[in-house]
């Protein structure tokens, strides 16, 4: 009893901030007294180690400290996708989103508890220096990873650009740790680059979603449609998208859609229930479209190639994606930090979850070919994908015999991609199914005549 009153206070207020938190997403909580009983114990729970805690460990302890640690852990144990985000880790999160940022230039997740580089950006530091997919980042500068949150790294690996710093990584089939020092730049990811392959066939990259991606690839798009003999095939390349922006999503989606559903989201909250539909003026609908995709495109870029592929408008070739198929909502804080939170779902135009499982393309087909010579045990190496993540979300619509299969599946990390037909079998594929269908649709008009 002692022990209830000495804490009630701090419970008190642990509860109220609890209720500021529900109140952000949209639902506000009107009275705390509709808090489960069990929640409120548990609560009197926490309170009672952080006093303990606070009174006997070892070295003095900050409270801050460790009310911060509980709440990185209670997020870590959500899913993959929700973290704590301080203020500088906000403040860069929104920098991200405008493509610029001091850094390293690597996308990194935690799987099986180590840090691990899901892919470098190109033409970044990491990327010059031969940082791969699937290396495991052991040590950053004299620190090792173990234990580390995923935000704690990124905070680390950040900084002013001339600064150096050292990783130490683990690469499967090599025996010693690998060291790079490398020189933070200002890493600047060009989220759209676009050339023509052949007179009248174009083709785009998309790097990421940022806020400037539909505007950038309506540039190209013209770009192109300039060119002598105007456009008959564009190639949409999503390889190693990580994603971004879901509005950014449905407006490159919307481009070469005229009507219909694009991507809808399904979370508790009526807030969360949204649909977004394709518009017709401005479509790019003139020209058949192959979209490229492999284990590396997620999220926004599997909301773009499952929206063209139900509504049949392009067609999908290379290896199965990613599968995120989860929303994250930024929930900002009074203290200029914030919560990335799991808080939906998100379905194709068909009713599809992609979540842990991916796009599946039309044409599957492997890119053997841009594997470096002597090389040819990397493409050996287990890919990461969202079924492979520790504590990913699962997929509703498989029957629970298929997601445990799902979870044991490896499949071979896809290397990364050479522009130039020459040495890019999926692409090369790609040009010659446009070219193709150029041909029959010939054919077809003679016939009509």
């Amino acid at each position: 009893m002692r022990l209830f009153k000495r804490h009630r206070s701090v419970v008190m207020l642990l509860l109220f901030c609890l209720g500021l938190v529900f109140s952000l997403s949209g639902q506000v909580v009107t009275n705390v007294s509709a808090i489960p009983r069990e929640d409120y114990e548990t609560l009197e729970t926490f309170t009672s180690i952080l006093s303990i805690v606070k009174k006997n460990y070892v070295d003095e302890t900050n409270s801050k400290d460790l009310i911060t640690g509980a709440i990185n852990g209670m997020l870590n144990s959500l899913d993959p996708h929700s973290g704590y985000l301080t203020p500088d880790l906000y403040k860069e999160l929104q920098m991200d989103t405008q493509g610029r940022f001091g850094g390293l230039g690597i996308e990194i997740t935690i799987r099986n508890g180590v840090l691990t580089v899901v892919s470098p950006i190109e033409d970044t530091p990491a990327y010059r220096a031969g940082v791969k997919a699937g290396d495991q980042i052991i040590k950053i500068e004299d620190e090792f990873t173990k234990d580390m949150t995923l935000m704690e790294a990124v905070k680390r690996m950040r900084g002013a650009k001339g600064t150096k710093i050292t990783i130490s990584v683990k690469r499967e089939g090599v025996p010693e740790l690998l060291n790079f020092t490398l020189v933070r730049d200002t890493v600047r990811v060009q989220s759209v680059r676009s050339r023509l392959l052949e007179q009248g066939y174009g083709y785009v990259r998309l790097a990421q979603f940022q806020e400037r991606t539909d505007r950038d690839l309506q540039r190209a798009l013209e770009k192109l449609s300039q060119e002598k003999g105007g456009m008959k095939g564009l190639v949409l390349d999503l390889r190693n998208n990580p994603g971004g922006l879901l509005t950014q999503a449905v407006r490159v989606a919307d481009m070469f859609l005229d009507s219909g559903l694009i991507v809808y989201t399904d979370g508790r909250l009526e807030s969360q229930k949204q649909k977004y539909f394709a518009h017709k003026e401005g479509t790019w609908s003139n020209f058949p479209i192959i979209v490229l995709v492999n284990g590396g495109s997620a999220s926004a870029s599997e909301i773009v190639a499952g929206a063209l592929q139900d509504h049949k408008r392009a067609v999908i070739l290379g290896t199965k994606t990613f599968g995120k198929g989860s929303v994250q909502t930024i929930l900002p804080l009074d203290d200029n930090s914030a919560l990335r939170l799991t808080t939906a779902r998100y379905f194709t135009p068909k009713g599809r979850s992609i979540q842990a499982t991916g796009i599946v393309p039309d044409i599957v087909i492997e890119n053997p070919t841009t594997v470096p010579e002597g090389k040819a045990e990397e493409a050996k190496r287990p890919s990461l994908r969202e079924e492979n993540l520790p504590g990913h979300l699962q997929n509703q619509q498989l029957p629970q015999e298929q997601k445990e299969k799902e979870k044991e599946k490896e499949t071979p990390a896809q290397p990364q991609n050479i522009e130039g037909t020459e040495n890019d079998a999926q692409l090369r594929r790609a040009l010659e199914l446009l070219k193709g269908w150029d041909v029959f649709k010939q054919f077809v008009q003679k016939k009509a005549d």
